[in-house]
């Protein structure tokens, strides 16, 4: 499908990757992963062909419709949401739209409009809308809002619908950069589902390790100066990369030994006749054994470590009736929780619910309407917020400068020693601010939290911008924290390595978990964010049936009910599915309308309208009944089973 031979791309001195043979096929989904400034993004876009290489080349299949999510595309703000992303699939979309256009037009233009009309036929072209909204809305977009502008939509949803253009284009190859950017935990697990369900070739760049597990069948390392393919998921790749280091290692550290102990005979028996013949034998092998480069790894990681001044009180932060809105919005509604000292509680809900705003309020970054919020004694707040732009933008500021401000009577050497185990060297230390990377910037406000030596740690998405290495490095480190933690993150893998409570936000208010993240999707027993919390609660249901005691027996009132409920449910589920099979019916009398050959002569633009208008409703309708339908199942199942 993609066939790369002997690829290359550098920078002056600095080789990225050289001699790249690969061949990307369909069916397999390929997780790109790196150190930040390893390569990625550049092999992506010259795969892309928005960057040259500097050697070898790229091709691609005949016919190969090649879909792109950059993290700089631009849309057209005053266009439909809907259009938008309709676009993605750019030739029905311009078919339909000039059908449109010519059935408004003075003089009909058969010919064209049957030309069109078959382009549309051929390519599904009459589903592309119902498309358009179900990935729209998988992605988080309000139905609701799908007709209005784009420019409605914060950048973060903006992202969304550029990602759903890019599914609904019906590619055979994807390259996805950061596609999980802006997006929420749901939306990341709708995501996971399409792309699991992609039959063509997928390549993706992420920094969400149960993404990558979840999605990838291979992975792509960009490591060594050379780019290799392995099998398997994120996970895997780890092992596997880590067992070849080892092996490597082993294998150079033998044929050393080996070497030394010929010499140091060479060296001991080379000048005595007696041994002069077994010398020079030794010497030849010595010549004949091969030590394999040990090349460097590109990947670092920073050494986080986080300390507290002095320990906090027992009641860290009381929440009471918390309100804000912005404008008619309500975000937060009568919000209230305690948390106590040692707590590290995980922030979770879908994007535009209020988790940041909650963080914004307590930190006194933004005030409330109602309600009051409360820090214990000895409170010394450290605060990651998910936008730095103003605490960096100082175009006179370094790093040295920013982190020896929070403690100026410390030494040169111990500022330096600090941001050294950050990862800033050398003259790195003395860049302006306003020019670091999002990764370097996250990596040098932890470096003055770190100093600050804070008892309670507020993150806001601390994960954004870092690589896989500083993300586990920053768990590893939050994880060993005495302090009481409360942040907000999509990345699961994160969370789940972290929390021990969850507080999750919802429309109807804030749920509250005490638990860590795996008992909580267990505790769901749904699939709505975790493949692996179906089984895991399985097998609790399964342990719990054999070991609990014998339920208390249903009062008669109760069992009455429920076979007065099962005696009724079938007959409503028979007229339920008569009522899916004659919206099925008119949905394909609907769509078999646009293949007569005088449809668009004959109705005008009102009748057009109606049309459309009213086969968008018969497939919410179809959607809304199904749901319905398998809902009743599920109850006459269960019902029948408790008979």
């Amino acid at each position: 499908m993609i066939n790369i031979n002997s690829l290359g791309k550098q920078y002056g001195a600095h080789v990225l990757f050289k001699d790249v043979t690969l061949e990307l096929t369909a069916g397999q989904r390929y997780g790109l992963v790196g150190a930040n400034g390893s390569g990625k993004s550049t092999f992506l876009r010259i795969l892309t062909g928005d960057e040259s290489s500097d050697a070898g080349t790229v091709g691609f299949g005949k016919k190969l419709r090649l879909g792109v999510l950059r993290q700089d595309q631009f849309a057209e703000d005053e266009a439909r949401i809907l259009d938008v992303a309709m676009s993605g699939d750019r030739e029905v979309f311009d078919a339909l739209t000039e059908v449109d256009q010519l059935s408004h037009a003075a003089e009909v233009d058969a010919d064209r409009i049957a030309h069109l009309n078959d382009v549309i036929s051929h390519n599904d072209g009459y589903m592309l809308e119902t498309r358009a909204r179900e990935i729209l809305v998988g992605l988080g977009i309000p139905s609701a809002q799908l007709t209005e502008p784009l420019r409605t939509l914060s950048g973060g949803f903006k992202l969304r619908v550029l990602l759903g253009q890019v599914l609904v284009g019906r590619p055979d190859a994807l390259l996805l950069d950061e596609p999980t950017n802006h997006l929420d935990i749901l939306s990341i697990r709708w995501l996971e589902q399409f792309l699991q369900a992609f039959a063509g070739c997928a390549v993706v760049i992420s920094h969400d390790r149960r993404f990558l597990d979840a999605v990838c069948t291979r992975t792509l390392d960009v490591d060594y100066e050379t780019l290799i393919d392995y099998a398997g998921n994120y996970t895997t790749f780890v092992e596997r990369k880590s067992l070849a280091r080892v092996q490597l290692e082993a294998q150079v550290t033998r044929a050393e030994k080996i070497i030394a102990e010929k010499r140091a005979f060479v060296e001991r028996f080379g000048a005595k006749a007696t041994k002069a013949k077994q010398a020079q034998s030794r010497m030849k092998q010595i010549e004949k054994i091969e030590v394999a480069e040990v090349a460097n790894t590109s990947r670092r990681a920073p050494l986080f470590r986080f300390e507290q001044e002095r320990q906090t009180g027992k009641d860290v932060l009381t929440v009471e009736h918390l309100a804000k809105s912005y404008g008619d919005k309500p975000v937060l509604t009568d919000v209230g929780f305690q948390i106590k000292r040692g707590e590290k509680v995980a922030i979770i809900g879908e994007n535009g619910i209020g988790k940041s705003t909650l963080l914004k309020i307590v930190t006194e970054h933004a005030k409330s309407d109602r309600g009051r919020h409360e820090w214990g004694v000895n409170t010394k707040i450290g605060y990651f917020a998910q936008d730095h732009h103003e605490l960096l933008s100082d175009p006179k500021l370094t790093p040295l400068d920013f982190v020896w401000n929070a403690i100026p009577s410390e030494a040169t050497s111990y500022v330096r020693g600090q941001l050294g185990r950050m990862l800033f060297s050398g003259n790195e230390v003395e860049k302006k601010v306003t020019s670091l990377s999002g990764g370097e910037a996250a990596r040098l406000i932890f470096t003055r939290i770190i100093v600050d030596k804070p008892n309670v740690l507020v993150l806001d998405e601390p994960t954004n911008h870092l690589d896989l290495e500083t993300i586990e490095a920053l768990a590893d480190a939050l994880a060993k924290y005495e302090g009481t933690l409360l942040f907000v993150s999509h990345d699961r893998w994160f969370v789940a390595k972290i929390a021990n409570r969850i507080l999750e936000l919802k429309r109807d208010g804030l749920h509250d978990f005490r638990g860590d993240y795996e008992e909580y999707l267990a505790k769901q027993g749904a699939d709505h964010l975790d493949i692996d919390a179906v089984s895991l609660k399985a097998k609790q249901d399964k342990n719990n049936k054999s070991a609990a005691p014998a339920a208390a027996p249903i009062s008669y009132e109760e069992r009455k009910r429920r076979a007065n409920r099962l005696k009724s449910l079938p007959k409503k589920r028979d007229d339920l599915m008569a009522e899916i099979e004659r919206l099925e019916a008119e949905k394909a009398q609907l769509e078999a309308k646009y293949l007569e050959p005088d449809f668009f002569e004959s109705m005008d633009a009102a009748d057009m309208k109606k049309h459309k208008g009213r086969a968008t409703e018969v497939t919410r309708l179809l959607t809304q009944n199904m749901a319905s339908w398998e809902d009743m199942e599920r109850e006459i199942h269960e019902l029948s089973s408790d008979a």
